[in-house]
């Protein structure tokens, strides 16, 4: 019984919440960057490199000349399909930048919580014990006057 008593504390900690959701955003956010390098970024790229769509762009490496990347892989030739690679390439750099901004938001608001004015400081318990001494002179000095 202890085994599940214990699986259960650990899986309720805050840490353990905040990354299963951290992970569930994270998956979501995926789809959408797939999605831009796929249908935004790659069509024009490869408008750019000659109106081919650039996840068919492959290198043979038999030597032989092939029509597209279906006629490759239905000759069961060896290919290497860079297009794939630089959208992979493409859609890290764009979670990148985006993580960079995020980030960078983030400290930026911790900066502006730690640039707050601080709160005036008391005097420091020398000048309070100065001042409790003068204080008590003063007091004695009146006394011995009268």
């Amino acid at each position: 019984m202890g085994f599940f008593k214990d699986f259960k504390t650990f899986l309720l900690r805050g840490d353990i919440v905040a990354l299963a959701t951290a992970v569930i955003i994270g998956a979501a956010f995926n789809k959408i960057v797939s999605s831009v390098v796929s249908d935004v970024i790659m069509p024009i790229i490869g408008l750019i490199t000659g109106g081919e769509a650039f996840s068919q762009k492959f290198i043979s490496l038999d030597g032989n000349s092939y029509e597209s990347l279906d006629a490759a892989i239905e000759a069961e030739a060896a290919i290497i399909t860079y297009g794939n690679l630089l959208d992979a390439i493409i859609q890290f750099i764009i979670v990148g930048i985006f993580i960079f901004l995020v980030l960078r938001a983030y400290e930026r608001t911790k900066k502006k919580k730690e640039a707050a004015p601080a709160a005036p400081k008391g005097p420091t318990q020398e000048e309070l014990l100065i001042e409790i001494r003068d204080e008590l002179k003063r007091q004695n000095n009146s006394g011995n006057i009268n």
